[in-house]
């Protein structure tokens, strides 16, 4: 028996368009804490989700009013929905961060991966030991002072170490090979210790108030360097206590430069701006009461709008999801209502207990005034500098009469000393500018040298070959850094390939080799135009063109390194480590061994006369 009208119309209404029966899924579902996963109907994530109360969480996403434009697009793709039960809800919440930081799924708020933070070492095993920049892994040898929130802010510390403490930064190869002292000691930036013009117990006392700045205790610095001026004068030793006085000075006055906070302790401090179209997270790292740097984030937004939601998941992801230093306080610009879970999962990973605070007075609440006015700026100059970028597209697309805006854009480059070491460059634009990413390198072989038509089209060889593979998407657009002649290597490598739909132009310096005067040649007809160099489409193709080009001179200049770093024993077959180790050690250097005869080279123990031969001619192939 079929169902009635009113029946059938009351079941379809609990039905997403991908057939999911929500009615019937929220009927049996669990009101325990736990984890729910969104899935549409060909098998991909949607979204993940945390709840207290999994019932009535997953049950606000299919009430009949209430629900954002951006839920109700979620909502309408569901197909399944998958929940896992947890223990407490700051369980539930760690692996929710752990399935979003393995699936991200688009819907969720996601934060992009971020290089490894810098840190300053302090090395400990020299009589005179150095301060250096570290990122990554914590291998060196000695004491770590971190994370910075960017390598901008270790360099402006180890400036003012060098300043005031004049510890030296130098490599320890450098150190060891000096006579006399160098720049950095002529400049007052180092007490020349290379050359023994500072005692090692004056150097290490010099060192021990660098770390103490290092930790936030300014305030003894200066009690401790007065206190020896003072003993200096009344033992009528007048040059050192004139260095003391220049050196409390001098750190004096980088506090006044500094915004330092009479409270102790360890803080970071978020803002959050919401406009449509965008979202940014400005964060203040303070640490021993010393705010030492900051940083913005633009974390990606589909569905959840208020900053409380957008705060919630930038912590969850940015504390719970990597190896950062988490801090004994949070201070936001917006209260969380799961402010609670966050502490206990926060305190269980820091070992030590975290508060969230939204409430805050003083100083820390100058300090959330100004994260959130930072947020609210940094947001305001990222939609501006984006709907640049939209207008630069929109100029594009009438300038080639395209019926739809270019998506997706490369530009190729070639890089070369006399030929040496040729290097390719492919980067890509988006909709959204640079998306670095998918940019390419392709080291060039096999080629005369100094030939860039035929670089050209090995590049666009390889690139075109992986795409009609299916290993990234084809351009709407492909530029060439180029006159004709690059050109005409773009259309044959696209028609031999068979690629089609893929407008190719190229863009060459014009008659006066300036900005603003270049030519574009268009790779179908060769028809050349010269645009007004206020024209945006010009704009964003010299961005691409001069992306293109630093990127390739990057690629170039570290192949060309390694490759003038590399022995030339080193490709010869038969000569492994040990073998090299002889040779130099019989003949002293390369160029000896160049100059041998096969007798002289058979002479090495190790060393065969037909090996001989063999190494003699690697080395003399003109011979």
């Amino acid at each position: 028996m079929s169902d009635s009208p009113s029946v059938a119309q009351e079941r379809d209404a609990h039905l997403t368009p991908a057939g999911f029966d929500s009615k019937a899924f929220l009927a049996r579902l669990t009101g325990r804490p736990g984890v729910y996963q969104m899935y549409a109907a060909d098998g991909s994530i949607l979204y993940v989700g945390k709840a207290r109360n999994l019932k009535n969480r997953v049950s606000s996403y299919f009430r009949a009013t209430g629900l954002t434009t951006k839920t109700m697009a979620l909502v309408s793709k569901i197909a399944r929905i998958e929940v896992t039960i947890t223990n407490s809800e700051t369980e539930a919440l760690l692996l929710e961060q752990n399935l979003i930081k393995e699936q991200r799924p688009p819907y969720n708020i996601l934060l992009r991966d971020d290089k490894s933070y810098p840190y300053i070492l302090i090395t400990d095993r020299e009589q005179y030991p150095a301060v250096r920049f570290q990122r990554g892994a914590k291998k060196g040898m000695g004491r770590f002072f971190g994370p910075f929130p960017s390598g901008s802010a270790v360099r402006e510390s180890l400036q003012i170490l060098q300043k005031v403490f004049l510890i030296r930064q130098c490599e320890d190869s450098f150190f060891r090979n000096r006579s006399r002292p160098c720049l950095q000691y002529q400049i007052k930036r180092c007490s020349a210790p290379c050359v023994g013009l500072i005692t090692p117990q004056e150097y290490q006392s010099d060192l021990r108030h660098a770390m103490m700045f290092l930790e936030g205790r300014n305030n003894a610095i200066l009690e401790e360097l007065g206190e020896q001026m003072e003993a200096a004068a009344a033992a009528l030793q007048f040059e050192q206590a004139a260095e003391l006085r220049d050196q409390i000075g001098r750190l004096r006055q980088v506090q006044e430069q500094q915004y330092v906070s009479g409270q102790q302790g360890d803080a970071d401090v978020l803002g959050c701006a919401i406009q449509s179209g965008g979202v940014a997270v400005h964060a203040l790292f303070v640490r021993q009461g010393r705010v030492i740097g900051s940083r913005v984030y633009h974390p990606r937004v589909s569905i959840e709008e208020s900053g409380a939601d957008v705060l919630s998941a930038f912590i969850a992801q940015f504390y719970l999801g990597g190896g950062r230093e988490i801090p004994e306080q949070l201070i936001l610009s917006y209260p969380l209502d799961d402010a609670e879970c966050l502490e206990q999962a926060l305190a269980a990973k820091r070992g030590r207990k975290v508060a969230i605070a939204h409430h805050v007075r003083g100083e820390r609440a100058a300090w959330q005034r100004l994260a959130q006015t930072n947020a609210e700026q940094q947001l305001a100059s990222h939609l501006a500098s984006k709907q640049s970028i939209h207008n630069r597209f929109l100029a594009l697309q009438d300038l080639l009469g395209l019926d739809d805006m270019p998506q997706r854009l490369e530009c190729f480059d070639i890089s070369h000393s006399s030929g040496e070491a040729t290097v390719a460059s492919c980067v890509v634009f988006d909709r959204n500018g640079p998306k670095k990413s998918d940019y390419r390198t392709f080291n060039i072989e096999g080629i005369t040298a100094g030939d860039d038509y035929a670089a050209m089209h090995q590049a666009l060889t390889r690139r075109y070959t992986r795409l009609k593979k299916g290993e990234a998407k084809l351009p709407d657009l492909l530029v060439i850094d180029g006159g004709k002649g690059q050109v005409a290597q773009a259309m044959a490598v696209l028609e031999s390939l068979q690629v089609t739909g893929v407008l190719v132009i190229g863009i060459a310096k014009g008659p006066t080799r300036k900005a603003g005067f270049e030519v574009l040649i268009a790779g179908d007809s060769g028809e050349e135009t010269m645009l007004q160099g206020d024209s945006p489409a010009l704009h964003l193709l010299q961005h691409i063109r001069d992306e293109s080009h630093r990127f390739a001179i990057t690629g170039h200049r570290a192949r060309r390194g390694k490759a003038r770093r590399q022995s030339k024993l080193e490709g010869i077959p038969g000569i492994g480590p040990k073998r090299r180790r002889e040779l130099l050690k019989h003949f002293g250097s390369v160029r000896d061994i160049e100059g041998a005869s096969v007798e002289e080279i058979a002479k090495v123990s190790t060393i065969s006369r037909a090996l001989a031969e063999q190494i003699h001619a690697a080395l003399h192939p003109e011979v």
